[in-house]
């Protein structure tokens, strides 16, 4: 089996004029963390979307595991196995937490709704198979004090952390995060830190990120790609492309020549 999970190639995204995206090109190795930095405007929650088929491409392909992610329905992503979170947090303020991680379990469960409606034996094996894995997403992350704890209730930097658990409760080979330290403090964000390792070495699940905290980008990515106006200006490690002139002139502004 190949090592690429995720290969996107002369990808594009036009709206009207704008080039949000424009002839991307990269692939995701299995088991790695790679992430996407670039400024405000870089287009890369825009590659997200169109990962996640909530945009379809002006151009170009996206397969996943081989399969062309623009021939699937946007419902069948997280089936196919990748999961995301969003800048904004996306979550029922009023379910609790246990409950909003159920609903990741969704796509597992088996879709007859006569069997719902009786109650049969086989759902009520899959309802608890369904909350055994929310647990270990639970224990996991250390959410058991907010287990039933409506969401609406809770302080910002653990929402994010329901929302991450409620991705990793459809039990994804790919994990799309979104800027996931936006909003977190500096201990919030050193435990993210610690989780998206976890997530990779004790899970083996393969991270695409987009953030903006180079100190957290260095610290977890195995490889960054930098944008800027919806291209690519470099690809390698953390370091490499913190010290490339292309990059620097697009955060900094210096004039440095391309």
């Amino acid at each position: 089996m190949s090592d690429v999970l995720l290969s996107v190639r002369d990808l594009s995204r036009h709206f009207g004029g704008v080039k949000a995206v424009n002839r991307v090109s990269f692939d995701v190795q299995r088991g790695e963390v790679f992430t996407l930095i670039g400024p405000n405007g870089a287009g890369k929650t825009t590659v997200f979307n169109l990962i996640s088929r909530l945009y379809d491409p002006s151009s170009g392909e996206i397969r996943f595991e081989g399969e062309l992610l623009s021939a699937k329905p946007a419902h069948a992503i997280a089936r196919m196995g990748i999961a995301r979170t969003f800048q904004n947090i996306e979550l029922f303020e009023y379910a609790s937490v246990l409950q909003n991680l159920l609903i990741g379990r969704h796509v597992h469960m088996p879709r007859s709704l006569w069997r719902e409606a009786l109650f049969l034996p086989s759902v009520r094996q899959n309802e608890r198979e369904a909350r055994r894995k929310v647990e270990e997403v639970i224990d996991f992350l250390n959410l058991q004090h907010h287990r039933d704890t409506l969401v609406a209730g809770l302080p910002y930097g653990v929402r994010k952390v329901v929302e991450l658990a409620r991705a990793l409760c459809i039990g994804p080979k790919l994990l799309l995060l979104d800027e996931p330290s936006s909003g977190l403090n500096v201990d919030e964000t050193r435990d993210l830190a610690y989780w998206i390792d976890d997530i990779k070495r004790l899970l083996g699940v393969t991270v695409l990120m987009v953030e903006h905290d180079m100190s957290l980008v260095s610290r977890v990515s195995d490889r960054v790609l930098a944008m800027n106006q919806g291209e690519v200006l470099a690809l390698g490690t953390a370091s490499e492309v913190q010290r490339d002139p292309r990059v620097i002139e697009a955060y900094l502004g210096t004039g440095v020549a391309p």
